[in-house]
C-alpha cells in the first residue's frame, strides 16, 4: 500500500523529469544557435534563441545570441537593446559587455565601449583582445596617454602583438608624430616579411609621404600594388610622392589610373589638373579641374583654373576668380599670392602689395606672405 509520502514523491519526479527536459531542449536549440551563427545563417539562429525565449524569457544564451545575430546583419542599435536586456538580468555577464562595448564602437560613441570595457576588465584584466579594443577607443577619443600606456601594457604581456603594434602606429601617425609610427611598422615589416600586411605597406608609405621622404615612400607603394594593382592608397599614394618630387608625368599616370575605378572622384579629378598644368598642357588642366567642378564645387578646382588664365596670360580673369575665393575662403594664403602675383604680372606693384597687406590684416602670420611682401616692399 501507497503511503503518503510516496504520492507526494510522483509529481515532484514528474516535475524534475520535465525540468531537465526542458533543460536539455534549450541546451540543444543553444548550441544549434551559436552553430548557425558561425555558418552565418542567421535566420535560423534567430529561430532557435526565439524559441529558448519562448521557454524562458531572461535566458542569457538567448539574449546574447540575438545581440550577436544583430550585430552580425550590421543592426548595431537592435544589438545594444538585446545585450542591455541581458545584462539587467545577469550582471556583469561577458559575452553581453563584449557585444554592447563594440556596438557602441560600431556606433562611434567611444566613451560609452570604453567605459563598458572597463568593466569587462573588472572581470578580467589580462584580456589582450579587450585592452587593444579600450586602447584603440582611446585613440579614437584622442586621448594619446591612455591609449599608449594601455598598448605599452598589451607589449608588455605579449611581446610583438601585432593589434597593439599597428594600434602605436596609428596613435603616432595620429598625432603627427610620423618617425615614431614609422618605427612601430616597420616592426610589423620585420615581423611579416613574407606575408605582410598591404596595409602595413601603404602605412609605412604614408609616414614617408608625411616626412617628405618620397623617393622611400614610393618603394612601400609599389610593393603594395604589386599585391593589388587597382588599391586606392597605393595608388594615391604613387602619385603623391611623384607630385613631391616634382614628376607631374609620373605622378599623372597614377591619378588618371585611379579615375579610370573612379571617373567622378573630383579630388583626384582636380589633382590631375594640377599635374597638367605643371606640364604646361593648359588645356586639358583646364578639362579637368571643370570636370571636378561639375560634380560640385571645390575651391582648389577654381584656384587652379585661375592659375592656368595666369599662366596663359589672362591676368583679369585669373583676379576676378581670385576675389571671388578669397570672399568664401578668406584665411587661405595662397590666394592673395597668386591675386599678388597676377597684379605683378600686370607691372602694378602697389595692387600686389594691397592683396597682401589684405591677408595680414587679419592677424594671420605666414611666412610665404611675409617673405613676398619684403621682396615687393624691398
Amino acid at each position: 500500500m501507497m503511503n503518503e509520502s510516496d504520492q507526494d514523491a510522483i509529481p515532484q519526479d514528474d516535475e524534475a523529469k520535465e525540468k531537465n527536459e526542458e533543460f536539455a531542449e534549450i541546451s540543444e536549440l543553444s548550441k544549434k544557435g551559436y552553430q548557425y551563427l558561425k555558418e552565418n545563417r542567421i535566420e535560423e539562429a534567430v529561430d532557435c534563441f526565439n524559441e529558448i525565449l519562448d521557454k524562458e524569457g531572461e535566458n542569457n544564451y538567448a539574449l546574447v545570441g540575438l545581440g550577436d545575430a544583430a550585430r552580425k546583419r550590421g543592426s548595431f542599435r537592435e544589438a545594444v537593446e538585446h545585450y542591455r536586456k541581458c545584462l539587467v538580468h545577469h550582471p556583469g555577464n561577458n559575452y553581453a559587455l563584449f557585444g554592447l562595448a563594440d556596438c557602441y564602437k560600431a556606433l562611434n560613441q567611444y566613451q560609452k565601449a570604453i567605459e563598458i570595457w572597463e568593466q569587462y576588465l573588472l572581470h578580467d584584466d589580462k584580456n589582450i583582445t579587450v585592452l587593444t579594443r579600450v586602447a584603440d577607443a582611446y585613440r579614437k577619443v584622442r586621448d594619446f596617454r591612455r591609449s599608449k600606456v594601455i598598448y605599452l601594457r598589451v607589449l608588455e604581456m605579449e611581446e610583438n602583438n601585432p593589434y597593439a603594434l599597428i594600434g602605436l602606429g596609428h596613435l603616432h601617425y595620429d598625432f603627427k608624430e610620423y618617425k615614431d609610427a614609422l618605427f612601430y611598422w616597420e616592426k610589423m615589416l620585420d615581423l611579416h616579411k613574407h606575408d605582410v600586411d598591404i596595409r602595413v605597406l601603404t602605412s609605412i608609405g604614408n609616414c614617408h609621404r608625411k616626412l617628405k621622404t618620397f623617393e622611400s615612400g614610393v618603394q612601400f607603394f609599389e610593393r603594395a600594388l604589386e599585391m593589388d594593382t587597382i588599391n586606392f592608397y597605393a595608388l594615391f599614394g604613387l602619385a603623391d610622392c611623384y607630385r613631391g618630387m616634382n614628376q607631374p608625368h609620373r605622378s599623372l599616370e597614377y591619378w588618371n589610373r585611379i579615375l579610370e575605378q573612379d571617373p567622378r572622384n573630383k579630388v583626384i579629378l582636380t589633382r590631375a589638373g594640377d599635374a597638367y598644368r605643371n606640364m604646361g598642357e593648359y588645356d586639358k588642366s583646364a578639362d579637368s579641374y571643370r570636370k571636378a567642378l561639375n560634380i560640385e564645387f571645390d575651391i582648389y578646382a577654381v584656384l587652379g583654373l585661375a592659375v592656368v588664365s595666369k599662366m596663359q596670360g589672362k591676368y583679369d580673369d585669373a583676379i576676378e576668380s581670385l576675389r571671388r575665393l578669397v570672399q568664401q575662403d578668406p584665411k587661405n594664403y595662397r590666394l592673395y599670392i597668386e591675386l599678388a602675383d597676377c597684379w605683378m604680372k600686370k607691372n602694378d606693384r602697389n595692387r600686389a602689395i594691397e592683396a597682401l597687406a589684405e591677408f595680414q590684416k587679419l592677424g594671420i602670420r605666414n611666412m610665404f606672405v611675409s617673405d613676398m611682401m619684403d621682396k615687393l616692399r624691398g
